[in-house]
């Protein structure tokens, strides 16, 4: 399907996110309205030969396109919508790489984003989705959709793939006195992080242990439903299956967690597969308290970390 060519470049960001939230593992995503990668696509004049370059703004990413999840984005949709140009494409990141904060899915949110600018293509925002997730290629191995659809959609999502491979995306805004507090803890991370996360969770378990989670994850639901900023949180610390399994990968998590719910926070899980750790608050009158009891926790531990406060996102936009 060839498309008429309109503009010269097209810039996009999109935030950071947190996924899991506790016992929705590999289906809920939370999009944070704290940090932003930008992705800027231009096209070469008078060049039409398909090649993509990637230039990082920061050299914090690999710049190859196979190994980079905003080109793999760019080069799928150019495929799909036979477009031969020439492209520049600059990623600035603001979103820090393998701490659990959707690092690779902002990027290609942004990417898809800005291609759909770009090219004025009228994709529906789902599809969207669907091609941003090509990026997680890069980073994960395979598609993920919990942080890309946050990226893109903003506020909290329920992803879901039926037995006919059929993607559905359920979005729902956040309450408006939804406040977390999130901790990146400054230590090494493994290259394929996310992969060392995923293998020391159990292959089997009870059903008592799954009907929990299932327990905490429908309280999750009705709590952003009813925008019940409480009820959140009393899902989130309902997981009895992925955190315990993964707490033992990060250094102070028993800390961080203990201080924070002792200085006010309704819940604390790990952000994605970590190591950053998010606090769920309900207003700010304890932000400033939780704040401290985290980076209290870190310490403990002989860890420095950097912490922030925010609301959720709206998600990814095109930016002059």
């Amino acid at each position: 399907m060839a498309v008429k060519k309109r503009s010269s470049s097209c810039t996009a960001v999109a935030p950071s996110s947190t996924a899991n939230l506790g016992p929705g593992y590999d289906v809920f995503g939370l999009a944070l309205d704290a940090l932003y990668d930008r992705v800027r696509i231009t096209k070469v004049a008078g060049k039409n030969s398909g090649r993509i370059t990637i230039k990082m703004s920061d050299g914090a990413i690999p710049a190859a396109l196979e190994s980079n999840s905003a080109g793999l984005v760019i080069k799928k949709m150019a495929q799909d919508f036979a477009i031969t140009d020439d492209l520049d494409v600059v990623v600035k990141k603001g979103v820090p790489a393998g701490y659990g904060m959707g690092s690779s899915a902002a990027s290609a949110a942004a990417a898809a984003v800005a291609f759909a600018g770009l090219y004025k293509l009228k994709i529906d925002r789902n599809k969207l989705v669907e091609y941003a997730a090509e990026g997680e290629v890069a980073s994960a191995g395979a598609r993920h959709y919990d942080n890309v659809s946050a990226s893109v959609l903003g506020g909290f999502i329920i992803s879901s793939v039926g037995q006919d491979g059929t993607i559905r995306f359920i979005r729902i805004e956040p309450p408006k006195d939804l406040l977390i507090v999130v901790a990146v803890p400054s230590i090494p991370v493994p290259a394929k992080k996310t992969e060392v996360a995923r293998s020391v969770l159990p292959r089997e378990v009870p059903l008592k242990s799954a009907v929990h989670n299932v327990s905490g994850a429908s309280t999750i639901v009705a709590g952003f439903a009813l925008g019940d900023v409480e009820m959140i949180g009393r899902g989130i610390d309902d997981d009895v299956i992925v955190e315990p399994a993964r707490k033992h990968l990060i250094p102070g998590y028993d800390s961080v967690r203990k201080n924070a719910l002792a200085a006010g926070a309704l819940a604390v899980t790990i952000s994605g597969a970590g190591p950053s750790m998010i606090a769920f608050l309900k207003g700010k009158t304890k932000r400033k308290q939780v704040i401290k009891a985290m980076e209290a926790g870190f310490s403990e531990a002989g860890v420095k970390c950097r912490t922030f406060a925010c609301g959720p996102s709206k998600g990814a936009r095109i930016v002059v």
